[in-house]
């Protein structure tokens, strides 16, 4: 394949170029333990010291309050521990039913060990209610944990109040920020939330080093026990990957024009909403991420629509996972509403910082024949499209 439209950049980003730069010493000649004393060790803390303040400049927090980790799902898992360790005795969780699955993992393991959870309902534009989180909250409720921004559709929840709610219960709140960090303004100190989780791969760091937000005002308990990360998070730091992740955040910070990236989904979406009959937009039009687009085509399976896609160049998500050759339709997409045939038919583009007009010009040139070309031997005899 001589080129990729890459147009999942929810699922992932490459490792931009100046990223890549950042971390390749870190690699090789400066390769010391960052708790060895001699010099190369002190060389690695300071460096581990930089991408902490980086981090924490983008999350808008204290920098003693940033906990390097391996990914947004250890980050997830701790902050969801930790909170259920402050008391024991209280064994309900307050979550919703569009979370990542290292959320809904974690809270079907804790219901089969005894905890109660409240999984809290969406309309269908995948909004959050923040009325039924008042409602959901008891006194035995331990934390709630909900998405910032949806990896599927993009919609964002209303954070400012549900914090407000939390903070009024007095509950400890954690904010999955995994999909938001770098794309929508973050300023912790003012939110006043007592966990959030991110991830360096979503924004042109590697895969393989997270971030926890632990609020210097709320007991922490760590899930990997060890000196490093002062004993917060057991393990020797990779050093590189977390330089990578500061590196990443300053590109960040950098001012990037968020009608830019919606510009270039709005005129994929377009396009393919005034081109191919019998599509529909998942999640609300405004009150999401600027650069993620969910479409479901009527009379299409989106593995299918993958496939094909793929064989052109073009790299996207479906709203569903193939496991042990059967297709479910996404958990996001049914708590919204959809029925089982149009949630399977979906599919999600999500542009990024590298993204080019090109890349979109692309799209909307394979997408419509694809699409057509299903359709066309779809047992349902779906309206063909002549492209």
């Amino acid at each position: 394949m001589s080129s990729v439209t890459y147009l999942d950049n929810n699922a992932t980003t490459q490792v931009a170029p100046e990223v890549f730069e950042a971390m390749l010493p870190w690699l090789c000649e400066s390769y010391g333990n960052p708790s060895s004393v001699y010099r190369l060790g002190r060389q690695a803390s300071a460096a581990l010291d930089d991408a902490r303040a980086r981090v924490a400049a983008l999350a808008g927090c204290q920098e003693g309050e940033v906990i390097f980790t391996s990914c947004g799902t250890e980050s997830i898992n701790t902050a969801i521990l930790s909170a259920l360790a402050l008391d024991p005795d209280k064994r309900h969780i307050v979550t919703s039913a569009v979370e990542h699955s290292a959320t809904v993992k974690l809270c079907e393991h804790l219901a089969q060990r005894g905890y109660e959870i409240t999984w809290l309902p969406v309309d269908s534009l995948g909004l959050l209610d923040p009325a039924d989180l008042e409602k959901a909250i008891t006194d035995e409720t331990a934390i709630v944990s909900l998405m910032w921004a949806n990896n599927e559709t993009g919609v964002l929840f209303p954070v400012e109040e549900i914090s407000s709610i939390t903070h009024r219960h007095k509950v400890v709140l954690h904010l999955d920020a995994v999909q938001a960090f770098g794309k929508v303004p973050i300023d912790l100190d003012s939110l006043g939330v007592e966990f959030v989780s991110f991830s360096g791969h979503k924004i042109y760091a590697p895969k393989g080093v997270g971030a926890l937000y632990a609020n210097r005002r709320v007991r922490y308990t760590p899930l990997l026990r060890g000196s490093q990360e002062e004993g917060r998070r057991g393990g020797t730091q990779n050093v590189a990957s977390i330089v990578a992740f500061g590196k990443a955040t300053e590109l960040a910070g950098i001012p990037l024009d968020t009608s830019t990236l919606k510009h270039l989904r709005d005129r994929l979406e377009s396009h393919l909403l005034s081109t191919i009959p019998g599509v529909v937009r998942n999640g609300h039009a405004d009150l999401r991420l600027p650069n993620t687009s969910n479409l479901s085509f009527e009379g299409i399976e989106s593995e299918a629509a993958l496939i094909l896609l793929d064989e052109r160049g073009i790299c996207c998500s479906a709203g569903s996972a193939c496991s042990s050759g059967s297709v479910h339709p996404s958990h996001v997409l049914k708590a919204m509403g959809l029925s089982n045939d149009m949630a399977r038919s979906s599919l999600r583009f999500s542009v990024g910082r590298l993204t080019s007009e090109a890349d979109i010009d692309a799209a909307c040139k394979a997408i419509p024949l694809v699409i057509s070309r299903l359709r066309e031997v779809s047992p349902a005899g779906s309206p063909v499209l002549t492209a």
